[in-house]
Order: C-alpha cells, then sequence, then structure tokens
C-alpha cells in the first residue's frame, strides 16, 4: 500500500493539472469575449457583438452543461456542424469526468494520508510535475513550429474518420467567429497552464519542512 499510494497520487496529480489546464479556455468565458473586440469578429463576420457572445454562450452551454440543446444564438447552423459539437460534447465531458475523479483520489489521499502513516507524497509530487511540464514541452514544439498541421492532427486523433470539424462558412457561420487564431491563443493559455501547474508541484516535491 505504501508503494501503491503515492504512484496512484503522481498519476492522479497529473491527470488534475492536464484536465484543469485544459478547462481554463473552457471555463473561463471572458477569455472568449476578450478575442471579439481584439479580432473586431464583428466587423469580420457581419454579426453583433451581442450576437456572437449569445452564440458562443449557447455552443459552451451546450458542451459544458447537462440536459441543454445544441444551438447557436441567431446564426445558422448545419447537421453536420451540430454533429461535429455532439462529437465535441463527448470530450468535454470526458474533460470534466477525469478533472472530477482525479480531485476525488487526490484529496481523499491527502485526507488519509496521516492516518494510514503513508510516506511522504513529496516525491510523488515532484515527478508529477516533470511528467506534466513534458506535455507543453513536446505538444508546443510542434504546434510551434507548424500550428497548422497540429491543427489538423488534433482532429483526425479526437475525430477519427470524420470530416464534419471542416466548417462550411454559410452553412455554419459559427465558424467565422471562432477564427484560427482564437484556437492557437486557447493551446496558448492551456501550455500556460500545465506549466505554472507543474511548477507548483515541482516547488511543492522539493521543498523541505
Amino acid at each position: 500500500m505504501k508503494r501503491i499510494v503515492p504512484v496512484i497520487f503522481a498519476v492522479a496529480l497529473v491527470l488534475l493539472v492536464l484536465t484543469v489546464s485544459i478547462g481554463l479556455p473552457i471555463y473561463l468565458r471572458p477569455f472568449y469575449y476578450a478575442h471579439i473586440d481584439a479580432l473586431g469578429l464583428d466587423e469580420c463576420s457581419g454579426f453583433t457583438k451581442e450576437q456572437i457572445r449569445t452564440a458562443y454562450d449557447e455552443v459552451l452551454d451546450y458542451l459544458t452543461l447537462p440536459g441543454k440543446s445544441f444551438g447557436t444564438g441567431e446564426l445558422a447552423h448545419s447537421a453536420e456542424g451540430a454533429a461535429h459539437f455532439a462529437d465535441c460534447k463527448v470530450l468535454f465531458d470526458l474533460n470534466a469526468g477525469v478533472l472530477l475523479g482525479a480531485a476525488v483520489v487526490v484529496a481523499a489521499i491527502l485526507l488519509v494520508r496521516k492516518r494510514c502513516k503513508l510516506p511522504s507524497l513529496r516525491p510523488a509530487a515532484f515527478w508529477a510535475g516533470v511528467s506534466a511540464l513534458t506535455l507543453p514541452v513536446v505538444v508546443g514544439s510542434l504546434a510551434v513550429v507548424d500550428f497548422d498541421r497540429a491543427f489538423v492532427i488534433f482532429h483526425h486523433i479526437f475525430f477519427p474518420g470524420k470530416d464534419n470539424w471542416v466548417f462550411d462558412y454559410y452553412a455554419d457561420p459559427i465558424i467565422r467567429v471562432l477564427p484560427q487564431v482564437f484556437f492557437m491563443n486557447c493551446a496558448i493559455l492551456i501550455g500556460t497552464g500545465l506549466i505554472l501547474l507543474s511548477g507548483c508541484l515541482l516547488w511543492i516535491g522539493k521543498r523541505r519542512k
């Protein structure tokens, strides 16, 4: 038990750091709102700021909240576009589920550590930080070299055999207000979150009492 628990703790920490980082651009909606003015999405798309925010909120509500129907506000959408967001919802639900599960495991181990006289978990935290830190380094290096290709590879991996993620500007105008630069900034935010949280684990792991 004393050998297995630190391993479980480290794995749970890595999953927690990863899912929390992925959740940053998902749950911090002001991050998207800031892009509306910064990128001039209203001028580029022909929609008002209110229409853009409403469309984005409806899509995010569908992706993150249970029991919500898919919608894009006043913007039209096709059956293929709705099907792609349904595929995305599976990934969003998976991320939320793993985040919650990992948080419960980490909290449970911390609560019973002293009662069960487990060894220090600092080494596990340190190696979890090292493991989580490799993700933004590897993925970030690929994205920096060619983000367009990395973007395509990502979709082929997570949506195998499907091409409904290639949106038609007229059938699914939501894509006009979701430019690729926004997704690139999402990747940067996720990478930044991974680096900061991994750094915290490294500090905790090396810190002495």
